[in-house]
């Protein structure tokens, strides 16, 4: 089966797809899949995920930027290769440039977390930091392919991307032949794209749903507009799929083969990034997790068996920490208040003795004494708790009003 691409490329073919499978034999892992008994009772059929957080460099980017160098010249390889990137696609590129012996390096914004700098570095690229957003970052990255010759590495708008995160969809059937729906992100979309035509050319009949960010959703107005349509901002965590306009390539693709996207708000994120740490065990950054995010904001809405490709596990782990305490406020699991108290011998300990008989766990407490806004016997008290879900979250708050203290929120 061949699928258009648009401008001077080749169709891209279910052989193409094949080929960029062989040529990652040995380069890239057969990502495991993994069953989810929390979303299978939610959904009502078998839940798996596929775990391309669990790729060489934490995500499905070395697949297609493997295949990409790799298909270079002779004349191109020596020339060296040129990426933008704020944490995959870069280090995608570094491990496949130094598996391949060509010369690469990467321009990454300021700010970029430092452990995907250092990984990148340790990948092997030359690694130079220049502007504050991607777009900045981008720009740089193509001034330095014009001016040295080097080739310039998109992240997804190129077939041979394209084919090499295909790949994925291969290996999804092979695991899991009964599969009736695959949940992906799309960001630019090339791995929804390559996972789309490997999977409809085979089994037609299986639903491909994508998902973004509702605060990064490049693709919902391009469809509708019926090309690709820049977002003027775009505000989300999940840099992975933090891109304002979709790929020529990878739209026309999506917008053939695709048969749904969705979009999934931060605190569901969130949600979802926590269920896969404590119930699968499995760190995944933002993007990765908006598979689960859909799956947990409308369980019904999907057929079974449902692979959900968690497409990356690189994350900051001071994102992760704050990433979690907003996923855990997302479940009602983490509740923050304040109150005035009198402030008098004993009154911490009675506030205390309150949550203790509430069973709500305190993590942090803050108490302030000094301040213009309090009379002269007042205090007021910051809490930080943890708490088992938002139903007990209005216990908490009720049983301190009943023991008379003014709940501020």
């Amino acid at each position: 089966m061949t699928f258009r691409t648009p401008g001077p490329f080749p169709p891209l073919i279910l052989d193409d797809i094949r080929g960029a499978q062989k040529m990652l034999s040995g380069v890239a892992r057969t990502t495991g899949m993994e069953g989810s008994r929390h979303l299978t009772a939610l959904v009502g059929a078998p839940v798996h995920f596929k775990c391309e957080n669990l790729q060489r460099t934490g995500s499905f980017k070395l697949r297609g930027a493997y295949v990409r160098i790799a298909g270079l010249s002779p004349v191109e390889r020596a020339a060296g290769v040129v990426a933008a990137s704020a944490g995959n696609h870069a280090q995608g590129v570094a491990l496949a440039s130094s598996l391949l012996g060509v010369r690469s390096t990467v321009f990454m914004p300021v700010g970029a977390p430092l452990p995907k700098v250092a990984a990148t570095r340790e990948y092997g690229a030359e690694v130079r930091m220049h502007g504050h957003v991607v777009d900045e970052t981008l720009a740089a990255a193509q001034k330095y392919a014009e001016e040295t010759g080097a080739v310039f590495i998109h992240p997804f708008d190129h077939p041979d991307v394209i084919a090499g995160q295909g790949t994925v969809g291969l290996e999804i059937l092979e695991q899991c032949p009964e599969v009736r729906t695959i949940v992906v992100g799309i960001g630019g979309g090339g791995l929804a794209a390559g996972i789309a035509v490997a999977v409809k050319a085979l089994r037609p009949d299986v639903r491909i749903v994508g998902v973004q960010a509702a605060g990064a959703a490049g693709y919902p107005p391009s469809l509708a507009a019926g090309h690709p349509v820049a977002l003027d901002s775009v505000q989300t965590m999940a840099d992975g799929i933090k891109v304002g306009r979709p790929g020529d390539i990878p739209f026309r693709l999506v917008q053939e083969l695709v048969d749904e996207v969705r979009t999934v708000t931060e605190d569901e994120l969130s949600s979802a990034l926590l269920l896969c740490l404590e119930r699968a065990k499995l760190v995944v950054e933002p993007a990765g997790a908006s598979p689960v995010a859909a799956l947990l904001s409308d369980p019904k809405a999907f057929r079974g068996p449902v692979v959900a490709v968690l497409s990356g596990g690189n994350v900051d782990p001071l994102l992760m920490q704050r990433i979690l305490t907003h996923g855990m406020a997302a479940a009602g699991r983490y509740l923050s208040l304040r109150l005035r108290l009198t402030d008098r011998p004993g009154a911490l300990a009675a506030l205390l003795a309150t949550l203790s008989a509430a069973d709500a766990n305190v993590l942090d407490v803050i108490h302030v004494r000094t301040d213009p806004r309090l009379g002269l016997t007042e205090a007021e008290v910051e809490l930080h708790l943890e708490t088992k879900g938002p139903e007990h979250c209005e216990e908490v708050a009720g049983a301190l009003r009943d023991a008379g203290y003014l709940v501020m929120g």
